[in-house]
């Protein structure tokens, strides 16, 4: 009888002791199953991936005609946005970006200047504020794990123009100041609606970035008058990443 006993207080401790190892086993391997399927979405070389950038790049090449020349280097654009990229394979992968655009054109004062009138001032440009997105296709390659590596970028853009403005600085100023500054919004010369093409070539978080612009700067009434401002803008761009 006290055998018995024995044998089977012995099996029971086994028991107790086998069953909680096991339950425990299988909720710890449900746990990191969840956990390893959110890490494989989403990454800089996963399924999906986003980020903030900002960057500047330089009005280049020559304006239409005489009476609109810049001064080149101040003249630039300079641009804060967000972007979505998708992964098609290791290869290839789509893309889009909403970003706010500053585009300042400096001009240089003397005496064939007509853009907007012919007066000359000390300091003078044209400044649109817009809102912009661009589509593009991203070609990686190289290797690499999960970061973004090389690639280049082929977009298209388009924007609205949220404001624009005419500034300028006289010095000395009338009425005996030292100086006098003015600045003209809601200008009713510039087209509302810019577009253009562009590409981007990067390795991780910079990029050299050109754009091209197809739509005119000014209405089809104004292009009589102001020859048509450089199409080109070249830059850098920095990622958040």
């Amino acid at each position: 009888m006290m055998l018995v006993l024995k044998r089977v207080g012995l099996l029971g401790l086994l028991l107790a002791w086998w069953l909680p190892a096991a339950q425990a086993q299988r909720i710890l391997l449900r746990a990191n199953v969840a956990n390893d399927t959110t890490y494989e979405i989403y990454g800089p070389n996963r399924a999906f991936y986003n980020h903030f950038y900002f960057g500047y790049a330089a009005v280049v090449g020559p304006s239409a005609g005489t009476g609109a020349e810049l001064e080149y280097g101040r003249s630039a654009d300079i641009f804060v946005g967000l972007r979505n990229k998708w992964r098609l394979n290791q290869t290839l992968s789509l893309g889009a970006d909403l970003r706010y655009d500053r585009l300042a054109y400096y001009l240089r004062q003397n005496d064939q200047k007509v853009l907007p009138t012919s007066a000359q001032h000390h300091t003078e440009y044209l400044a649109l504020h817009q809102a912009q997105a661009h589509g593009f296709v991203r070609i990686n390659y190289g290797r690499r794990g999960n970061a973004i590596g090389r690639y280049v970028d082929l977009l298209g853009w388009g924007g609205w123009v949220m404001g624009s403005t005419h500034f300028y600085e006289d010095r000395p100023g009338p009425n005996g100041a030292r100086k006098q500054r003015v600045s003209e919004r809601g200008l009713s010369y510039v087209r509302r609606w810019p577009y253009g093409v562009g590409a981007r070539a990067g390795i991780g978080r910079f990029a050299l970035v050109g754009r091209y612009r197809l739509a005119d700067t000014f209405t089809s009434s104004a292009q009589t008058r102001y020859p048509e401002l450089p199409r080109w803008t070249l830059g850098l761009e920095l990622s958040w990443l």
